[in-house]
């Protein structure tokens, strides 16, 4: 049996035998805690006599009337399925079911907010949920209308895709007939099930408009739960919408294709935020509570930025089948990079994307489990494991590069034409390339080969030599690639000299030469450096528009260490920063020259999301890379610089707050912890700096995880803030608790018993994992082996790869208790080629311990 699962295969079969008119989708939301009553009248055409079936994931089916002719639900549906035999030529299916909501986040996610017991739901689509909510055609390329009707409590707000209509008042309806209403939408536009939605609550919204480009009135509506709209800042998420609006409708040449643009931020979502037509839901935690970084708020805007560009490229443009999602999330990553640089106040959002989104496409390039960007999705199972590095910030990486070769004019020309060809259909990657091609003039064949459909990362290393009067004599790039990917690939870069100048109090490092080329093969020469004088660093791929891995010769090196926050720019710094931090992930130095070098130079870091990254950096390399006898000392010498560099931040900046945090979770000896606990106490304090709610749990999660404070004072936390966030700032710093016996209870819930919703599972796995002592986690590496495969079949996709990933003991690397790689090949020998997306997961982990074991191996050789 298919199980939940769909192939590829069978989605081409069913698309090339239907053609989907219509959903008539009425959904009862009043019936209980548990199930809604959801009925699907679906109108498709069909080859006369042929056979199908249509997703459908239910409680129970209690009718199903095809063409008139009842079928017994108990011989037609089974798994996820309703197999529908003798069609039409025109067919109207009616199916009556009982769905049920979920506490995962997917499907229709059931909230209560312990502040006024009031319900939030929320549906999540994609991958393949909407059949958890009505009968469909679970596939991006059979595309329909849809018509929404939704009974609800009549105090609640109804959203939907189409513009929300007047709810009318029903009677007698629901548990203890409480008074309900109906609303009544409009049909959608012609999409993809999996960005249709239903979000239904006492939401509140904050409302605005806007003018489209064709002179439209765009309705904007900003919603979130009526206890967390006091810190709702709908002003700054409309102002960044207003500004993506006007850069996209000129840059597509095509104006907004929907009636209206609802944001809603909504409890416990799996995600960042998902591009629903016109109905864009958010994670909660974009609604500030307290102060944040700079960095969080900069990242909700890009989100918005992406998720908006999702209207044009991924919703009224979308992918035949899963294969190309990553035309969807890579265009989405691309474009909302250039529009926060081009037409917002982050005008420094490539330095952004290169910390944070290339970073994160390099460490999964260099997986095991690495991909092409083109990846092969063979059925649904493979899809839900893809949303990672290579579908986002490779493939947007590689598309920048892309721009760079054709030309920003001429690629968005393409575009045009390519929205102009195949709106609200559906198209692959060949019908993208067609249209640049054309517009270009340039064949793409042979980059789509290189770059696409070739998985790996190479690394760009320079080769040079210098007279006795410094003049460089000889320059050349070498392109190294890797075993199991050897694919020499084009580039097109650029090569920045940059000198020390200024005086001795206030030196600059400024750029004094640029040679741009394009790069290709095993070496490259470069006449335009020859004959100059040797500048004092040397930075390849300057300006950061070619993805591949750099290297500093020696000079260029001692030159980065010694003067890094010279940098007149912050792109050029972060280029150097993440160059440092391969080689340490790559053990080409030791990592506590790594550690060395960040807390020799954060003073200097401008960038929030730069020093965000930096101090994510420093913590994986004390926790994981640092070897083993030397850890305890460089990790307690590394949480007093951290303090003495807050105390040393201007007061109330962004550095002083990301760097007290960052204390906060380094703090291990008695003087560090007591440091803590009077910022906790208000008995000790830093200019501007303000102890709010969500400090005040850090600090307090602080103590817990350093054996200060315990399940008393984490209940009179909750007990100070009684809200979901304070609900998962509670359960994280419960499964913190340093003793045996907490660290059992948190497992028991976490693994054992399946009733945490997904929200609480990701913060008790946060919490677990943060330790002091690590042998409290050797106890548990048999257990989580043990109950792998049972979690992963058992558990919604979100929550299992949560526990594949987040509870694999990876802090054990090196650890003399365990030898986890040796542990973890007996599991994946006696798992062999069953549950590949679960293996693949694994198997990703066991390399973070290699690479961490190698690492260790060389800050050991260190004096």
């Amino acid at each position: 049996m298919p199980a939940e699962n769909l192939t590829r295969d069978e989605a081409a079969e069913r698309a090339a035998l239907l053609a989907v008119a219509s959903y008539q989708v009425t959904l009862d939301l009043t019936t209980g805690p548990g199930t809604f009553s959801s009925t699907t009248v679906v109108r498709f055409d069909a080859a006369a006599g042929a056979s199908t079936f249509i997703d459908l994931i239910a409680s129970s089916v209690s009718r199903i009337t095809l063409n008139g002719r009842e079928l017994d639900p108990g011989a037609v549906f089974a798994d996820s399925r309703i197999q529908l035999d003798q069609l039409a030529d025109a067919n109207v299916l009616r199916v009556v079911a009982e769905c049920a909501y979920t506490h995962t986040g997917e499907g229709l996610h059931r909230f209560v907010d312990p502040v006024d017991d009031e319900v939030y739901l929320y549906s999540q689509f994609e991958v393949a949920n909407s059949r958890r909510v009505f009968a469909v055609f679970e596939q991006p390329d059979l595309k329909a209308v849809f018509i929404f009707a939704v009974t609800a409590p009549a105090h609640w707000t109804v959203v939907s895709n189409s513009p929300t209509p007047d709810p009318v008042a029903v009677v007698g309806v629901g548990v203890g007939a409480a008074p309900a209403a109906v609303w009544s939408f409009p049909p959608t536009a012609v999409m993809s099930s999996y960005v249709t939605a239903v979000i239904a609550g006492p939401y509140v919204r904050e409302s605005s408009e806007l003018t489209s480009s064709d002179g439209r009135t765009i309705p904007l509506g900003v919603f979130c739960r009526a206890s967390l709209a006091p810190h709702l800042d709908a002003d700054n998420i409309v102002d960044v919408t207003r500004a993506g609006f006007g850069f996209y409708e000129k840059s597509f040449g095509r104006a907004y294709p929907f009636e209206k643009y609802d944001q809603i931020f909504v409890p416990e979502f799996n995600a960042g935020a998902m591009e629903n037509a016109g109905a864009v839901t958010f994670r909660e935690s974009y609604v500030f509570r307290s102060k944040v970084a700079e960095a969080t708020v900069e990242r909700r805007a890009i989100t918005i930025l992406h998720e908006l560009a999702h209207m044009w490229f991924g919703d009224l443009v979308t992918m035949r089948w899963w294969n190309d999602l990553w035309l969807n999330e890579s265009f989405a990553e691309y474009v909302s990079s250039l529009a926060a640089a081009q037409a917002t106040r982050w005008t420094n959002a490539w330095t952004t994307f290169s910390s944070l989104e290339k970073s994160w496409a390099y460490r999964q390039d260099q997986l095991p489990s690495t991909h092409p960007i083109v990846a092969e999705i063979r059925d649904l199972a493979d899809v839900e494991v893809n949303f990672d590095g290579i579908t986002y910030a490779k493939g947007a990486s590689v598309l920048r590069q892309l721009v760079a070769w054709v030309g920003q004019d001429q690629f968005f020309a393409g575009v045009r034409a390519y929205f102009a060809a195949h709106a609200f259909g559906n198209t692959t990657l060949r019908d993208l390339l067609a249209e640049l091609e054309k517009a270009s003039g340039r064949d793409l064949s042979t980059w789509s080969a290189l770059w696409l459909e070739q998985a790996g990362v190479t690394l760009l290393r320079p080769e040079l030599s210098t007279d006795a009067g410094g003049l460089i004599t000889s320059f050349a790039v070498l392109q190294e690639v890797p075993a199991e990917h050897p694919v020499q690939r084009p580039h097109r870069l650029a090569i920045g000299g940059y000198d020390v100048t200024g005086d001795p109090g206030s030196l600059r490092l400024e750029r004094t030469v640029r040679v741009e080329l394009d790069i290709d093969g095993e070496r490259t020469e470069v006449p335009g450096l020859v004959g100059r004088r040797r500048p004092d660093l040397i930075l390849i791929n300057d300006g950061d528009l070619a993805y591949a891995k750099i290297r500093l010769d020696p000079v260029s090196l001692a030159i980065a260490v010694e003067h890094l926050g010279a940098f007149t720019t912050s792109l050029p710094r972060t280029l150097v920063w993440a160059a440092a931090w391969d080689m340490t992930r790559d053990g080409e130095w030791a990592a506590r020259d790594f550690v060395e070098l960040v807390l020799g130079n954060l003073a200097h870091e401008t960038d929030s999301s730069v020093l965000l990254v930096l101090l994510r950096q420093l913590s994986s390399t004390l926790d994981l890379y640092v070897a083993e006898e030397h850890r305890p000392s460089a990790a307690a010498a590394a949480a007093d610089r951290l303090w003495g560099l807050a105390q040393g931040a201007a007061a109330g900046a962004d550095a002083q707050l990301q760097l007290v945090k960052a204390f906060s979770a380094r703090a291990t000896t008695p003087g560090q912890l007591d440091v803590v606990a009077a910022l906790l106490a208000g008995s000790r304090s830093l200019d501007g700096l303000s102890i709010d709610t969500d400090l005040r749990w850090d600090l307090l999660t602080a103590l817990v995880v350093g054996g200060r404070a315990g399940a008393p004072e984490i209940d009179a936390a909750l007990a100070a803030d009684p809200t979901a966030s304070g609900e998962r700032e509670a359960a994280s710093a419960r499964a913190a608790i340093p003793t045996p016996a907490a660290k059992a209870a948190a497992w028991q819930a976490m693994v054992e018993q399946d009733t945490l919703p997904n929200a609480l599972l990701e913060a008790s796995i946060g919490g677990f994992a943060d330790v002091h002592d690590r042998a409290l986690l050797l106890p548990y590496v048999d257990r989580y082996f043990d109950a792998l495969k049972q979690v992963w079949t058992t558990r919604g996709n979100d929550m299992g790869q949560d526990i594949a990933q987040g509870l694999y003991p990876t802090q054990l690397a090196g650890h003399p208790g365990i030898d986890l790689l040796a542990r973890t090949d007996a599991w994946l020998d006696e798992l062999g080629d069953r549950l590949p997306s679960l293996r693949r997961m694994v198997v990703e982990n066991r390399d973070g311990v290699r690479r961490a074991r190698a690492a260790q191996a060389v800050d050991r050789t260190r004096p």
